[in-house]
């Protein structure tokens, strides 16, 4: 596979993930030293539906579903996509309760206006368009509910950032490999994670579909970017 860019090639990326798919929890709690718990909880908290509202969210790249099970925690009618079958199968074993559903990010099988909220959590920097992905997430939501968005970014202190980019360049992989066959995958997400936009490079995203409200909220120091809109009532 070539150097992350923000052009991938779907099939290769959707192969990637079916290979990685056994570990990709285990693996995303290890280097992540933890704190995706937290992470998920925020982005729990950033849907902005009452909880135990019943709310109906979709959960866009939802791979094993680990996210979408926080979610139905939380009293949410979830559902899950994806477009790697592999995640979608370890989904089904790992979390029995929550519907499964093949789906192309940038086509969502859904009709307009049919979900309360939408979100997609460490996804959206691998769809080949994903502007188109989420532009895809607004129009399926209800007016006036939210479009959240989970994704690594940029930490907000420089030194930092220079450490940061060390160790996933460096130590992301590595590590990845002493656990999982698929070393080069980890690679590839590594180089995903620095080609991303930052914080307000999303957030023009946000604004330039409309999307009203756009917001973000730093998670661990920037290292994760927690963003948010809602959907114009027309």
């Amino acid at each position: 596979m070539t150097r992350a860019d923000l052009t991938k090639n779907p099939a290769d990326v959707s192969t990637m993930f079916d290979g990685v798919a056994g570990r990709y929890d285990l693996l995303n709690t290890v280097l992540a030293f933890g704190q995706d718990r937290g992470w998920r909880t925020a982005m729990v908290e950033a849907l902005d539906q009452p909880k135990g509202s019943g709310a109906r969210v979709l959960d866009v790249a939802a791979g094993t579903g680990t996210s979408s099970a926080a979610i139905a925690r939380a009293g949410h009618r979830v559902l899950a996509s994806d477009f790697s079958a592999g995640m979608m199968a370890e989904g089904r074993k790992r979390q029995p309760h929550i519907p499964f559903v093949g789906a192309d990010a940038t086509n969502l099988p859904f009709t307009s206006d049919s979900f309360d909220a939408a979100v997609i959590s460490f996804g959206l920097r691998n769809v080949v368009e994903p502007r188109k992905a989420l532009s895809e997430m607004a129009r399926v939501v209800k007016p006036g509910g939210t479009v959240v968005v989970c994704e690594f970014s940029t930490p907000n202190n420089r030194a930092f950032r220079h450490v940061y980019s060390r160790y996933i360049m460096g130590m992301l992989p590595h590590v990845a490999s002493q656990v999982s066959a698929n070393g080069a995958a980890y690679s590839y997400l590594a180089e995903s994670i620095l080609a991303w936009p930052d914080q307000e490079g999303l957030r023009e995203w946000f604004l330039e579909l409309g999307l009203e409200r756009a917001q973000y909220r730093n998670l661990s120091g920037g290292i994760v970017a927690l963003h948010r809109g809602y959907v114009p009532h027309a």
